[in-house]
Order: C-alpha cells, then sequence, then structure tokens
C-alpha cells in the first residue's frame, strides 16, 4: 500500500515539475516578444509594453510570495522601509529564485542608504534576470550616491540598450553630463 503511495507521489511532484516547467517558458517566452517590443517602440508605446514586463517581474507562481511583495511594496510607499525590508526578506528566504524580491528589497535598502546590502541584492536579480532593467537602473542610482558617476553612466546606458525610452535613466544620464561639463564619462 505505501508503495503505491510513493508512486502516486512522485507522479504528483513529476506532474507539477512539468507543468511549472511548460508555464516557466511560456512566460520566458512572453517576456523575450514583450523585449523585442520594447526595443523597437515609440516612447509611449514603450511605456505600454514596459508596464507589461514589470508585470510579468511581479507574477512570483505563489500567492502568499504575492503576498509578500505587496506588504513589502506598501511598507515602502509608506516610507516604511525597515518593514519593506523585513517583508523582502521574508520573500527572498522563501522565493530565492524570485528576482523581483531580491530587487525590491534591494531598493529599500537603498533607501535606508544601506548600500552594500543593495549592492548585493541587486546582484542577486540580476543574476536570475539579466534584463531587469529596474534592477540595473537601481544600481546606477547607488553609483551615483556613492560617486562613481563614470560608472553609474555604464549602468544606465545598459538600461537603455534593453529599454531605450526609459525616461528617468535618460534625463539622470542628461544630469550627469551636466555635472561634468560634457566630458566623456
Amino acid at each position: 500500500m505505501s508503495f503505491q503511495f510513493l508512486n502516486r507521489t512522485v507522479a504528483s511532484v513529476l506532474a507539477i515539475v512539468l507543468l511549472s516547467t511548460v508555464c516557466w517558458a511560456a512566460d520566458q517566452d512572453k517576456l523575450d516578444r514583450l523585449y523585442g517590443q520594447l526595443q523597437d517602440a515609440e516612447p509611449a508605446e514603450a511605456r505600454r509594453v514596459a508596464k507589461e514586463i514589470e508585470l510579468e517581474w511581479s507574477k512570483s507562481g505563489s500567492p502568499a510570495m504575492d503576498l509578500l511583495l505587496k506588504r513589502g511594496t506598501d511598507a515602502m510607499e509608506a516610507g516604511d522601509f525597515a518593514s519593506a525590508i523585513g517583508h523582502f526578506t521574508a520573500l527572498t528566504d522563501h522565493a530565492p529564485d524570485f528576482a523581483e524580491g531580491w530587487h525590491r528589497r534591494a531598493v529599500a535598502f537603498a533607501a535606508s542608504e544601506m548600500f552594500g546590502p543593495a549592492v548585493d541584492d541587486l546582484r542577486h536579480a540580476l543574476e536570475l534576470n539579466p534584463r531587469h532593467y529596474d534592477a540595473i537602473a537601481a544600481l546606477g542610482g547607488i553609483l551615483v550616491k556613492i560617486e562613481k558617476p563614470e560608472v553609474a553612466a555604464q549602468a544606465f546606458q545598459q538600461v537603455l540598450a534593453i529599454h531605450p525610452h526609459y525616461r528617468e535613466v535618460t534625463e539622470a544620464l542628461e544630469h550627469l553630463d551636466s555635472q561634468t561639463g560634457g566630458a566623456d564619462l
């Protein structure tokens, strides 16, 4: 009897793994298509496509993890960065392969001027999702704050290679250019 139970359990786990692999592949295909559209889009269309990409990034695949993401985001919006870090830490502990959890915690760390942990979390996020332009932009913002304008400009250029119409990054590059008097960074 226990052998039959084990067979059913193994079959169930295999079915879940296969289904999640198919869902992941479908999600990845959708993201690849959206990134392609982002490259060719006009500015107004780029904003719409970027929102779709960011919506895909926010899907953890677990209602409990999505709730932690929402609670952390709500805490950040309320300016309660310590609570946000707590929620995002629980999220990264329970869903270490979810890039958006690492990215959001990095933003909360950076808002608390904890730049070392922020950079480490951005590294995790970018290992999981190298095209996460918001994570790269956050890294650029940190580099500006720690007075590394040359490296910040490189990060911002990487963002624009993925998302050519990222307004805040274009403005940040213009600001860096005005600070250096137009000298090559």
